[in-house]
């Protein structure tokens, strides 16, 4: 059974225990204990370094899994590289699209907008994604 935020998720999303696999435990896990977004390389090495070893194509295959579960979120750099941080992590990032650098944002733009009380098609909604894309300092100064 998942402990803290990882069991929260999976009761408000209506995923049972059943639904979640040993290994995708272990990556909810891995998941929580870092406090910033990981790749899936640098949690199979995580993974690996905590006695938990899994290939590479396991660890991906199961946050696909967790995404469609909602239980994780996804975000794509520019560079193409993909990070992973579970859902209840209120967090959005302004991206360099000349660097690839990001840093997070103070606080949510979107937290007191209010999703429509009335919803005539059941969605149920799980997590919000915002992100700015622009220049950095140092590539902005470099132009100019």
């Amino acid at each position: 059974m998942i402990k803290n935020a990882g069991q929260k998720m999976i009761s408000e999303t209506m995923v049972t225990k059943f639904d979640i696999t040993k290994r995708q435990e272990q990556l909810l896990e891995e998941l929580n204990k870092c406090d910033d977004e990981l790749t899936g390389q640098e949690l199979h090495r995580q993974l690996i370094e905590s006695g938990k070893a899994m290939g590479l194509t396991t660890v991906y295959r199961n946050l696909q899994v967790l995404i469609k579960h909602g239980l994780i979120r996804s975000r794509h750099l520019p560079t193409g590289e993909v990070l992973y941080t579970p859902v209840d992590r209120d967090i959005h990032h302004l991206t360099c699209v000349q660097c690839g650098e990001t840093s997070k944002m103070e606080g949510c733009p979107v937290k007191d907008i209010h999703t429509p009380k009335t919803n005539p098609k059941k969605f149920q909604l799980l997590f919000h994604t915002l992100e700015y894309f622009g220049l950095c300092q140092n590539c902005y100064q470099a132009q100019n």
